[in-house]
């Protein structure tokens, strides 16, 4: 299943920027810095591979970046970025700041794994009972696509049914998949479709790369078709008791970060 979008990407120069060792120290954000309603990026930036500020992100600090860390394919990484830099409420943005991130319904979006739904507060921070939810459905010690399937679907049936002003556009629905696929295919076996629990949790409540439980940057490089491939591997092991409301089954680009 491939995206229909990848030509939404533009061409981009030579990368003037220096990205820090792919095993970067970790320092927690300071009180002038910002975060995101991402997990994935801002680990980015509390290990240094993005401004430890989280402001001021371009394109190729944007691709330094995921490459340096993560081992995820540069064109991926500009794909990410142009969606990233959608958020910046300034016209014609060359950069964009984590916080930008939380701007709700833009690519922020209800019945996350690990953040409250705009409607009751706050989205930008980690919720501890949601997060709960979302584990309860990790039942042993590998998560399986099954597992991480069960889990988002809780997550929306949850917050359709306790949300009021509950929604979930196309784009909603496609990055609520990418972000299970990315946890999955970024931080595990992309193969066989399996990441170990604990790191998972460990990169979720900490906002840190789980290097002391045994994490290195992959070897394979982390492609677009990858992220596809985990996300319909995803949707098909969906099973919804009810009507979760607008969610759609489509291949459009996904976000691994949220």
């Amino acid at each position: 299943m491939k995206s229909t979008f990848l030509s939404i990407a533009v061409a981009f120069g030579s990368s003037a920027y220096a990205a820090p060792s792919n095993t970067a120290p970790w320092k927690a954000p300071g009180p002038n810095d910002v975060r995101a309603p991402c997990p994935m990026l801002n680990t980015l930036a509390n290990h240094g591979f993005l401004p430890h500020s989280g402001k001021g992100i371009t394109v190729n600090k944007t691709i330094d970046a995921l490459y340096t860390a993560l081992n995820i394919d540069k064109s991926l990484g500009q794909l990410l970025f142009n969606f990233a830099v959608s958020t910046n409420p300034t016209p014609n943005a060359t950069f964009f700041d984590l916080d930008n991130l939380s701007r709700h319904n833009i690519l922020e979006h209800d019945a996350s794994l690990s953040r409250q739904d705009a409607y009751f507060g706050p989205a930008d921070v980690f919720n501890e009972a949601v997060f709960n939810q979302t584990k309860s459905f990790w039942t042993g010690d590998i998560i399986t696509i099954q597992m991480a399937s069960n889990a988002r679907v809780a997550r929306l049936m949850t917050s359709n049914l306790t949300n009021p002003e509950y929604s979930l556009s196309d784009l909603g629905s496609a990055f609520s998949v990418g972000e299970s696929a990315a946890y999955i295919g970024i931080l595990g076996d992309k193969k066989s479709g399996t990441v170990p629990k604990s790191w998972v949790e460990y990169l979720f409540e900490k906002e840190r790369l789980p290097y002391e439980l045994g994490f290195a940057k992959p070897k394979d490089i982390f492609t677009t078709d990858d992220l596809e491939n985990i996300s319909e591997s995803i949707v098909n092991a969906e099973h919804f008791p009810q009507s979760p409301g607008k969610v759609t089954k489509r291949s459009a680009g996904r976000c691994p970060y949220h």
